[in-house]
Order: structure tokens, then sequence, then C-alpha cells
């Protein structure tokens, strides 16, 4: 993460834009560009946190999507600026809390703490959800040799336990979405139990937080609810849950299949411009057109779906890109909106909005699905 306490550069680039394009529409705006709903987006965060409320869970709000400070393990080489924020953020009571899955990185901030850091850094143990991207096993022999040093180490707290179900983005049905949860809560459930009953002696210290906080979800987990999701929340926990999620404000296809979220919830889309139009030229028969924006605008992860986008309110689908550029197919050639005008606008909603919104420099914010530009947002940048 590349930290920079000054952020007078940002703000004289938004308020240039801001002059130049807020009370315009957004069919002058340069394409691609990359487009939010305020109203949408603020109603979205909204009912997270009645979510969150009505689960009697606390709720930590992931801004990967939208605006990022990086959330994994900590690498060596990210101590020293996340020591800067964390000094620039103490007269504010704010906390930088990290993620640890590795004793050797317990090592990395004792280092720290040689070189000046007075103040013990405040960690979640990572759990492996069962993706084997990161994290340690609930009660395996990793986490003892974790805990180990965590406890005996005079430069961290332990704050609790930590579960992201990635894998739930595949599901299709409220069930599935809660069966996921399920697991979740299960694993970091089992690691604090673990936690307690191994080093009951080193966490007496008064150092680490009493009762641990149990994180868990993701979008579509944390949309997850009824009856199987509230009697998850009210087993013996062994601390305090937390509610995570980071897609929710925007949303896109990827959550739309999911079935937890419709259509009218998605706060984001790209604005594209139709360059070329080729009738007939699709295997079977179908328009093909090309756009403005390709796998930089869009990246390139699909969903259930079978495309990279689908076109707002006309029944094309954006099927193959290349860097710079993409092809739109018209998927009904009876519908009388099927034809595209060369030099069209065209608004396109993709599969995964955390990839695409990290692209932009910037977003043109509108307000209830009109197209006047009511403001310009900037997004933090960095590793």
């Amino acid at each position: 993460m590349v930290y920079k306490s000054d952020n007078s550069e940002n703000t004289q680039l938004q308020e240039k834009l801001r002059k130049e394009y807020v009370g315009k529409s957004v069919d002058g705006v340069p394409t691609p560009a990359f487009i939010i709903d305020r109203s949408i987006f603020e109603d979205n965060c909204a009912a997270m946190i009645k979510k969150a409320n009505e689960w009697g869970a606390q709720f930590r709000a992931h801004l990967k999507t939208h605006k990022i400070l990086y959330g994994v393990p900590i690498a060596k080489n990210k101590v020293q600026p996340l020591q800067q924020l964390r000094n620039e953020i103490a007269p504010y009571n704010g906390t930088v809390r990290l993620l640890l899955d590795h004793p050797h990185q317990v090592r990395f901030l004792e280092e720290a703490q040689r070189d000046g850091a007075s103040k013990r850094w405040s960690v979640f143990v990572k759990i492996n959800g069962g993706q084997n991207r990161a994290g340690v096993g609930p009660a395996s022999e990793e986490l003892k040799v974790l805990l180990t040093a965590i406890l005996g180490s005079p430069a961290v707290s332990l704050h609790g336990f930590y579960a992201h179900a990635g894998n739930s983005y595949g599901s299709t049905s409220l069930s599935e979405a809660q069966s996921h949860l399920s697991s979740e809560v299960q694993m970091v459930n089992e690691a604090a139990l673990f936690a307690l009953e191994s080093f009951k002696d080193e966490l007496g210290s008064g150092h680490h937080s009493q009762p641990f906080v149990l994180s868990v979800g993701s979008t579509p987990t944390a949309h997850a609810s009824g009856a199987e999701a509230r009697e998850i929340l009210e087993r013996a926990l062994h601390g305090k849950l937390e509610l995570h999620a980071g897609n929710y404000p925007l949303l896109d296809l990827q959550q739309q299949h999911t079935s937890l979220i419709d259509y009218a919830r998605v706060a984001q889309h790209v604005r594209a411009t139709v360059v070329s139009y080729y009738p007939g030229r699709g295997k079977g028969g179908e328009d093909e057109a090309l756009i403005d924006a390709g796998a930089i605008a869009f990246s390139k992860d699909t969903g259930p779906s079978g495309s990279f986008g689908e076109v707002i309110g006309k029944p094309w689908k954006l099927l193959r890109m290349s860097q710079e550029h993409g092809i739109l197919v018209c998927t009904d050639s009876a519908d009388p909106s099927g034809k595209l005008e060369i030099g069209e606008a065209v608004d396109i909603i993709g599969q995964h909005a955390c990839l695409i919104a990290a692209a932009y420099p910037w977003y043109y914010i509108v307000e209830s699905g009109g197209k006047e530009v009511v403001d310009i947002w900037i997004p933090w940048k960095g590793w």
C-alpha cells in the first residue's frame, strides 16, 4: 500500500472535474466512464446496516470496491506505511487492524516495534474458509503455532478471528448463501474455542480482546436472512459476532445471479460508445457491435450468465473483449430496440464491480436514475 497523507492533488483534480461535468448530462462524458447512482448506493448501504442490526451483530464495511485500504495478511514492506497511517489516525481514535496467518508476520511487527512503534498492533487471525486463498484451519497445528507466536509477542494484541466465504459468490439461492454463512460462523467459532481452551493462561494477560470478535461475511452471506440465519446467530458463540461485506453498495451481475438482490439494486454501470456495427456477423447470424470499452474497462471476470456484461434496456451482451475494445452481440433480433447506431452510448452492467471500479481514476455520480452528473468521486488508490 502506498500511503499519502497529503491528498491535495486529488482534491484539486476533483474540483476541476466538478466544474467541468457537474450539472451536465452523462451524454457528454468521455467513454468508457464508470457511473454510480448515489440514491441506490445509499439505499444499499442503509439496507446492510439494517441487516446487521437485525442480527445483533457489529458491522465492518469493506471499502475495496469504491476505494481501498489493502486488506490481506501483512507483507513486510507494508509495515512502515501502515505505521505512518496509524500515527495519522491516532488523534481521531482510529485503529489500524491487521490480518495475520503466519508466525513470520508477527516477526515483522516485532521489528517495527523495535524501530519505534510503541503500541501493540491489533490483529485478526485469518481463518481459511475452505477456498485456500489465505488463512489457517480452525483447531489446526498451524493455528496453534500462530497463536503461540501472537500471544507470546509484545508487539501484537489478538482481536479475534476472521473468515471470508469467497465461494459464496457462486450461490444461486437463499439456502446456499445461508449454508456458506453457517460454515463461516462455525469456523471462526471453532478457532475461538481452540484458543480459549489451549491458551487460557496467556489470554489472561489483559493485552488481548475479550470476548473475541468473530468476523464473518461476504456480500451474498450478509444478504442471507430468514429463520436459519437467525438460528445460526443464536448458537453459543465463543465471542461476539461481526458481519463484513464490501460489494454491497454497488452490486453487479454476479450478485444478481445469487438471487439475493434484484436488478433495481445495482448502483453502478459502465457507459461506452458504439464505434462500429456488423450486421449478421455473429455465429448464428446475430448482429454485432464494437464498443470503446474492453478488458481494462470491465476486467475479464465472468459469471454464470456467460458474458462479461449486459446492456441496460437493450437485448445485447458483451461476449468478447480485447484490451481496449469489446464486442456486443444482439440476443434478440426480433426486439425493436435491438438495433444500435454508431455513435450511440450504451450503459452496461458488468460481472464484478470491485475489479471494474479499480480501473477508473474517477466516478461520475448521478441521482435516482437521472442523467445529470451531480458529483465526482475520486477513489483511494494504493497497494
